[in-house]
């Protein structure tokens, strides 16, 4: 497919918007798939082009809050284990949306772990085989479960949650490259962008930390709600 240097450059601009609210919410997929939809591009092309670009973004914010000290490595590298999830997408977004908003647990300490590294492993990996073949809505998932499950502190959740995200979307990727439904040169004009937002996003997430994490975490939650509901019974 071709297109003209103004949808490039329109591409590259919401891309690098969702990355910025990718690196602090997830969702950044609310932006980019209606986004490359809406510009002519096949549906099985537009998710394969997203998960180019996305990966791009994920990476940088990963690697911006390992610098800042934020992510445990060993704890968290080899957790996308395979599993089947299949559950009703809008009612855990509210769930989530509902934990954020009225958990104490929600701010920047470290509390106690209800589940232990092994025993969270199977959530994790629930959530990245989800974020394989549908995504939208990962990155609140893995943060609410960080938090309420393993005792991070905000902030820490996100960062770990970035990296969760980034081995999942390597793994999704893969697949993609070898499929033949890549827009290449669209999908790196995207990349370029939401790696601008993802670094973006994540300096600002952890220069203020939970009071900027939190209202985004339930905004987010609820426009995907919003999204699939309407998806379901309107689309």
């Amino acid at each position: 497919m071709e297109f003209d240097a103004l949808l490039y450059l329109a591409m590259f601009g919401v891309a690098l918007a969702a990355g910025f609210i990718d690196a602090i919410a997830g969702g950044g997929g609310l932006l980019t798939t209606p986004a490359l939809l809406f510009a002519g591009v096949p549906p099985i092309n537009a998710i394969a082009t997203n998960k180019l670009q996305s990966t791009f973004g994920t990476a940088m914010a990963t690697v911006n809050f390992a610098r800042a000290g934020l992510l445990d490595w060993r704890a968290h590298v080899q957790q996308i284990d395979r599993a089947a999830l299949m559950l009703v997408i809008p009612a855990l977004l509210i769930a989530v949306a509902g934990y954020v908003l009225l958990s104490p647990r929600m701010e920047d300490i470290d509390r106690e772990a209800r589940l232990s590294e092994r025993t969270y492993r199977p959530i994790a990996g629930g959530i990245g085989f989800y974020d394989g073949f549908f995504g939208p809505g990962t990155g609140s998932f893995f943060n609410a479960s960080l938090v309420g499950l393993r005792g991070m502190g905000l902030t820490r959740a996100t960062g770990a949650a970035k990296l969760l995200n980034v081995t999942s979307n390597l793994a999704a990727l893969l697949l993609w490259v070898f499929s033949g439904y890549l827009l290449w040169w669209l999908g790196l004009v995207m990349a370029a962008g939401s790696l601008v937002g993802g670094w973006l996003g994540s300096h600002s997430a952890i220069r203020f930390g939970a009071p900027l994490i939190r209202p985004m975490l339930v905004a987010i939650s609820l426009a995907l709600t919003a999204k699939a509901t309407w998806d379901y019974f309107g689309g």
